[in-house]
């Protein structure tokens, strides 16, 4: 057993390295203008761009259009990109970024809550065939007050520490330890109705 992890982490191990160098050739020539390069870390990346927009909007449609404009901006911005850190990590922070400035610009936080909170009594009566794709717990995640459901898919699912959530969020660093425990107790009663 000792033996198998060891070969799964090396694999693993192995399969970043060859990610990283893959990104950091295909940053270089999408930097000099080659579109396909940059349609190739389109293709790597899309996915997990589109999952994390998902989560943290908790919207189908406003995430495709996120997540769209997150490789608009990408393709404008793929200069600044200077190699400090890992080409993924610092898309995943332009992609958060943007997915926060896309929530700013919406109605303040107050009526956005009310309004999503009356529209869920609206959904709750729509078929479950709609939400069929998604896992019972992103159904849950999806399901949580915006400002929880933000922190916690920061925190809990993309990694970030709650003083980088609290400044990305512009509310103190106890709010976001707020909004997560709030957000894990919710969930957790969720589930157990399962």
């Amino acid at each position: 057993m000792g033996s198998s992890y060891l070969n799964t982490s090396t694999v693993i191990d192995a399969q970043q390295l060859f990610s990283h160098d893959q990104d950091s050739e295909l940053v270089t020539r999408a930097q000099q203008g080659d579109q396909q390069a940059f349609h190739a870390l389109y293709q790597l990346h899309h996915k997990r761009v589109y999952a994390l927009c998902w989560r943290m909007l908790a919207d189908k449609d406003s995430a495709e259009d996120v997540c769209q404009e997150v490789f608009v901006q990408l393709w404008q911005k793929i200069g600044n990109f200077r190699g400090e850190s890992k080409f993924a990590t610092w898309l995943h922070s332009v992609a958060t970024n943007i997915v926060l400035g896309h929530l700013r610009k919406q109605k303040n936080w107050l009526q956005r809550v009310f309004s999503i909170e009356e529209q869920r009594v609206e959904e709750s009566n729509t078929p479950m065939s709609d939400h069929a794709e998604l896992s019972l717990l992103d159904q849950k995640i999806q399901a949580l007050p915006e400002r929880a459901r933000v922190v916690f898919v920061l925190f809990a699912i993309e990694g970030y520490r709650h003083e980088e959530i609290a400044s990305m969020m512009k509310m103190a660093v106890g709010s976001s330890k707020a909004q997560f425990h709030r957000a894990k107790s919710l969930l957790r009663e969720a589930l157990s109705e399962q």
